[in-house]
This record gives structure tokens, C-alpha cells and sequence, in this order.
């Protein structure tokens, strides 16, 4: 059974590994070496999660945590969603999208807005695949990454 809901203070350490086993599978394919390993040693998601704490909502699947998602700021932009890889394609993903979504719209905004690396096949499909489309694409610097990262900007109406 899947299930969304806010995370508990407790789950930050395996929450990160959720996050930094996604990382690795989805982004580390497009980064140096050198900043593959300083990602892996220092794990950004466990200040994220500390920094954001229940406004992380997870995917929990059988009662186990799946996957994160989150809004880091209050307005209409998802900042993050990552699924741990044994949870890849049983409907994570998509529900804290859609779990997102909703709390965008509780804010008021009319339209979501999620970023992805532009050679992340597998999350640009899933984005498509929700009814997201392409409204930009270009180099942009990731201050976490320490380099640049070509991105696709795209958007959904709520």
C-alpha cells in the first residue's frame, strides 16, 4: 500500500540514504568523479532534511520509506523528488508529485514548476508522462553540484 506524509525528525538518516541512492543513480552518471565522491562523503540531503524537516513528505510503500519529496520554498516550485531504486515504477514518484501539487495549490497558484537534468531520462519521462511540458532548457550552475548542469524547466497547470 502507498501511502504520502510528512516526515518524522527521526527518519532523517535513512531519508538521506534514500536520497543520496537516488542521487547516485539518477545525477552521479553526469558529474566528474571528484564531485561524485565529495556528494557521497558529505550526503547534502541530511542538512535538506534537517532544514526542512515535515515539510519533506515521503512515499512509504508496505510501511517502508520509498521516496522523498519537497517544495524548499512556499511558492509553486517542486525542488525535489527522489526514489530509492528498489521503488522505482510502483507509483512513488508520482504520488508525492501529485501530493506537491496539492499543496501548491492550496497556496494558490494556478501552475507547478519542477526542473530536472536534461539527460535524467527516466524523471523527465515520468514529468512528461504527468502532463508536465518543456518551457526552458539551458546550462544553469548548481551551487550544491559546484558546476554546471544542463536543465530542463517545465511546468503543469493545476
Amino acid at each position: 500500500m502507498l501511502m504520502i506524509r510528512p516526515a518524522l525528525p527521526q527518519e532523517k538518516d535513512i531519508l538521506a540514504e534514500i536520497g543520496l541512492t537516488a542521487w547516485l543513480k539518477g545525477i552521479r552518471p553526469l558529474v566528474s568523479a571528484e564531485v561524485a565522491a565529495r556528494i557521497a562523503a558529505s550526503n547534502p540531503f541530511l542538512p535538506f532534511l534537517q532544514k526542512l524537516g515535515p515539510r519533506v513528505l515521503i512515499a512509504e510503500i508496505d510501511g517502508e520509506p520509498a521516496g522523498l519529496g519537497a517544495c524548499e520554498g512556499d511558492n509553486d516550485t517542486i525542488s525535489d523528488v527522489w526514489v530509492a531504486p528498489p521503488f522505482e515504477g510502483r507509483g512513488a514518484g508520482s504520488a508525492l508529485i501529485r501530493a506537491l501539487e496539492a499543496q501548491i495549490a492550496g497556496r494558490g497558484y494556478a501552475e507547478a514548476h519542477i526542473q530536472v537534468a536534461a539527460l535524467n531520462e527516466r524523471a523527465l519521462q515520468l514529468y512528461l508522462h504527468l502532463g508536465y511540458r518543456e518551457v526552458w532548457r539551458g546550462a544553469l550552475y548548481d551551487p550544491i553540484l559546484e558546476t554546471n548542469l544542463e536543465k530542463i524547466g517545465l511546468s503543469r497547470p493545476l
